[in-house]
């Protein structure tokens, strides 16, 4: 394998009963890349992705992330393996009940060896980073959907992972925070190094954020390639995702 490839999905298999999601997926992303997944809805993206965080096991193939065989891991092994991953939720998944800074901190005080200061001044650092320190003190309720994934984007990043999985980061969003949060996914991959492998449904996100893109259907991957290739790709699913008036709209 190439020492570059730092996720590595060789011939992967999941049914759920008598539905196969996944048939026989092989898939790699190199250390910086930016990795998007993208194919209709039921075709297994997000259950693609789960399997690399060792969410989900797979029936059959293998599946390497950092050099690690995730399906050889013990449970305390996958946990520590989890703290190099990143994970931006399509909820968000923030708490309810928590401020942003205590969002923020609940990760911190578990994972990370940082006195109460050095844990304050890496929130505030991070918050900066998204563009939104004066909300520190704010609960998810009173921030915009924009917003929210933002804040969820630095609680994905607090804990300065190697790779973050994004499920569906844009979706909901208008326009602008689409390019905002999007521009901030590039910032991670170009600033930290930070390789990443998102789902999306979103065209303009993934013309911001893809370096290659890996087209999902009925669980095989049909194309790999950059994103003006694969659009432009003559298989009847592909052509009919991309001229479709929904993907351009979502």
């Amino acid at each position: 394998m190439d020492q570059n490839v730092i996720i590595s999905l060789d011939n992967i298999h999941k049914s759920f009963g008598s539905l196969d999601v996944l048939r026989g997926i092989n898939l790699d992303v190199s250390k910086g890349e930016s990795a998007v997944v993208m194919g209709g809805s039921g075709s297994g993206k997000s259950v693609l992705i789960k399997h690399i965080v060792g969410l989900i096991k797979a029936d059959q193939g293998t599946i390497r992330v950092l050099d690690k065989q995730v399906e050889e891991l013990g449970e305390d092994e996958m946990d520590e393996l989890r703290l190099s991953i990143g994970y931006l939720f399509q909820s968000g998944a923030l708490f309810d009940s928590m401020t942003v800074f205590e969002n923020l901190m609940f990760f911190l005080d578990r994972h990370a060896e940082l006195t109460s200061s050095e844990a304050k001044d890496r929130i505030v650092e991070t918050l900066e980073w998204v563009s939104l320190p004066e909300k520190v003190g704010h609960y998810p309720a009173e921030l915009s959907g924009g917003q929210k994934k933002r804040i969820a984007l630095a609680r994905a990043v607090i804990l300065e992972p190697k790779i973050i999985l994004y499920d569906e980061p844009t979706t909901g969003l208008d326009p602008v925070s689409v390019r905002m949060v999007s521009d901030l996914i590039v910032r991670l991959q170009e600033d930290r190094g930070i390789t990443s492998v998102a789902i999306t449904h979103d065209l303009l996100c993934a013309e911001i954020i893809a370096d290659q893109v890996h087209f999902l259907h009925h669980g095989e991957i049909l194309a790999t390639g950059p994103l003006n290739e694969i659009s432009q790709h003559d298989h009847p699913a592909i052509a009919t995702f991309f001229g479709s008036e929904t993907i351009q709209q979502n």
